[in-house]
């Protein structure tokens, strides 16, 4: 069986602009884990906005449903880094995870 092919990102605007939104606010996350010399949060960062600009959409689709686990009930983010970083991502994520779920949808 052949799979249709992933189309470019450019040709879905919505998923590369959540994900290049994301990708901006990963950033901002990943320069405070550094300032504040939080080593796993800065590895665990470190490639995501790289990720979130470049990827197709199935490497988005690993990649935001890693990341979302980092705001999990044990060991989250939330306890590592200021709301005014985290929260602003978490939002972004979640518009790239539901864009690239109705793009899934309309395969």
């Amino acid at each position: 069986m052949v799979r249709p092919r992933e189309p470019a990102r450019h040709e879905r605007p919505e998923i590369d602009e959540a994900a290049l939104v994301a990708a901006r606010e990963a950033e901002k996350l990943l320069a405070a884990a550094r300032e504040r010399g939080l080593t796993r949060w800065s590895d665990f960062f470190g490639p995501v906005p790289d990720v979130l600009r470049d990827a197709g959409f199935k490497d988005l689709r690993v990649t935001a449903a890693r990341v979302r686990a980092a705001y999990g009930p044990k060991d989250s983010v939330r306890d590592a880094l200021p709301a005014e970083l985290t929260e602003p991502f978490l939002t972004d994520l979640d518009k790239l995870i539901k864009a690239l779920a109705r793009e899934a949808m309309e395969r």
